[in-house]
């Protein structure tokens, strides 16, 4: 009887580093509770009242901006791609995204992210991903990314080394 079960993988906030090159105070995700490389991954985000832009931005009704919100959905749909066989490259350049806001996202939520991959060839990946706050939609967004370790491989006009 053959095997079809796809792995699942999880991270902590540690393990997560592995996959995800943005670090403090730039890493938007606490922890990837589901991973199928290259298909999906999911986790979520606790926001205090401690995060570093909430002081700073809308006084007296403090929320997550837009930006980084987005840059959230961005690094969850990251970790579906970099966990993949063979990227060790895990720096992502050139990203592009359509994003449409529905609730506004404040200190003490939980930011519950969901991320999918809709395909990956030659180095550039599609991708769109979800966050929720108490089941209730906050953002979505449509992703492209360029993956710098495959893409240089198809890229027209490169040079081939000679050995």
């Amino acid at each position: 009887m053959e095997n079809n079960e796809k792995k699942v993988l999880s991270f902590d906030a540690y393990e997560l580093q592995k996959y995800e090159p943005n670090r403090y105070p730039f890493l938007f995700i606490d922890r990837v509770t589901e991973c199928v490389p290259g298909e999906y991954a999911k986790g979520y985000k606790n926001l205090t009242n401690n995060e570093w832009f909430f002081p700073h931005h809308y006084e007296g009704h403090p929320f997550m901006p837009a930006a980084i919100q987005t840059e959230a959905l961005s690094q969850m749909i990251t970790v579906a791609f970099t966990t993949l066989p063979g990227i060790d490259d895990v720096g992502v350049v050139g990203s592009s995204w359509s994003a449409k806001f529905h609730r506004e996202v404040r200190p003490g939520d939980r930011l519950d992210i969901e991320a999918f991959v809709k395909s990956y060839t030659r180095g550039v990946g599609k991708g769109y991903a979800k966050s929720y706050v108490d089941g209730e939609l906050a953002c979505e967004v449509e992703l492209k990314l360029v993956i710098p370790c495959e893409f240089d491989k198809y890229r027209p006009g490169r040079k081939i080394e000679e050995k």
